[in-house]
């Protein structure tokens, strides 16, 4: 099995939102598949709210509700963003730890 350095911080959260991880020496295991297949989701999600975002911001007619789902929308695909980033430079600490 991996040391405890190398456990890959899962795209997603466990009960009451804490950081899930997968403990395996084995990168195309199910799991491991899964856990890539979600990122890819997470971050083709972000990137089609980042593109929506300017159109919504400019519509002066945009209310409130759809202002404040704007900010939720972008916040939760944010904090998923941020997730995959920690995930994935911890995965490459780990497969080259003299890189800076």
């Amino acid at each position: 099995m991996t040391a405890p350095n190398e456990l890959r911080l899962l795209p997603w959260s466990g009960p009451e939102g804490k950081p899930c991880y997968l403990n395996t020496d084995d990168k195309s295991g199910y799991m491991s598949r899964l856990a890539d297949n979600v990122e890819a989701v997470q971050l083709g999600t972000a990137a089609e709210l980042l593109e929506q975002a300017p159109e919504t911001l400019d519509d002066q007619d945009a209310g409130p509700e759809v202002l404040r789902r704007l900010a939720k929308d972008l916040t939760g695909a944010l904090r998923d963003v941020l997730r995959v980033a920690t995930s994935r430079g911890r995965l490459l600490a780990v497969s080259d730890p003299h890189r800076p």
